[in-house]
């Protein structure tokens, strides 16, 4: 049975929070490999957002959440689909960390705005993922689709403007947190099952084969094609068959890009409720942001008396490209 892992990012716009990358795994029968899976589990997902039908929202997450329509479908298409919680239970902000992405919480709880203590689902109505949770689960389970680990790599501007600074590049970054995303899909189940990474294109970047390589030292990377539309790879020497597909907007046209995509927008606002509320306190009456640049501009002068006064530097704040 092969593994469909996709990869997606949030937040590389912005000048403020962080930048959140995941992968979301799937294992799937072999003659459903490459299928529309939004086909294949259309009992319990849909794309219109629209449709309100009691089945779970799965798309590019720019699509699914926008500040008029809140957190809701965002955070029970992820906290249904993917997440390991049972309704009933009581999570925190921190716990959603240490399960999605143990290794940036060090990270994370350098950062003078991070608490983890803001309690999960934010938006959702207390019980209010289970059904669609429970309609989901079943009509994978008919179709024989496993899911595997849900990773994400959380980027705060120090980290940020350090890859930047070392590499003269913003997509370093990008780079960066991809390399840690392949290392952690490199051993999933089944040692001789073939792995397909689908992954949204970095901008305009068509070569892959260095930053790949970097990644994963010990294979040998073959490209297959590079152009605007599609790049392709293959790894020899990493014991399966793993390909690598990198394609312009892979959040409209696979199912696992989309649900990488939706995860790392969750993620990514939860910790800009957290950054808001922290600075809220400081800064009575300033109204929150998304950290997008026009705004963040603003933020960011109102903010600044008051950084200034904590000790709080430009640089672990404001990400410079």
């Amino acid at each position: 049975m092969p593994w469909i892992v996709g990869i997606d990012e949030a937040g590389y716009g912005p000048n403020l929070g962080p930048l959140v990358m995941t992968s979301v795994a799937c294992r799937v029968p072999s003659d459903l490999d490459g299928a529309d899976l939004w086909r294949v589990l259309r009992a319990a997902v849909r794309r219109h957002p629209s449709r309100k039908d009691g089945r779970l929202l799965v798309e590019d997450s720019k699509l699914v959440y926008t500040t008029a329509r809140g957190l809701l479908d965002l955070e029970t298409g992820v906290l249904a689909a993917l997440s390991p919680w049972q309704t009933s239970q009581d999570v925190c902000l921190a716990q959603y960390i240490d399960w999605a992405c143990p290794d940036s919480h060090a990270d994370l709880r350098g950062e003078s705005w991070y608490s983890g203590s803001s309690r999960l689902p934010v938006a959702t109505p207390a019980g209010g993922f289970g059904r669609p949770a429970e309609r989901f689960r079943r009509a994978c389970a008919k179709k024989g689709l496993a899911w595997g680990l849900v990773r994400s790599v959380v980027l705060c501007p120090p980290r940020f403007n350090a890859l930047v600074d070392e590499w003269g590049s913003k997509g370093a970054a990008l780079g960066h947190a991809l390399a840690e995303l392949l290392r952690c899909n490199r051993h999933l189940e089944g040692e001789a099952e073939p792995v397909t990474f689908v992954i949204d294109k970095h901008g305009g970047r068509n070569t892959y084969a260095p930053m790949v390589q970097h990644a994963l030292p010990d294979a040998m990377v073959l490209a297959h094609e590079e152009s605007m539309n599609r790049s392709r790879y293959s790894l020899l020497g990493l014991g399966r068959e793993v390909r690598l597909v990198f394609e312009p907007r892979a959040d409209a046209g696979h199912f696992c890009v989309a649900l990488a995509s939706m995860a790392s927008k969750y993620l990514r606002e939860l910790l800009m409720l957290e950054f808001n509320r922290f600075w809220q306190v400081h800064v009575p009456g300033l109204k929150p942001t998304a950290g997008y640049h026009t705004d963040s501009t603003r933020f960011f002068a109102d903010i600044r008396p008051a950084a200034e006064r904590l000790g709080i530097p430009e640089a672990a704040l404001w990400r410079r490209k």
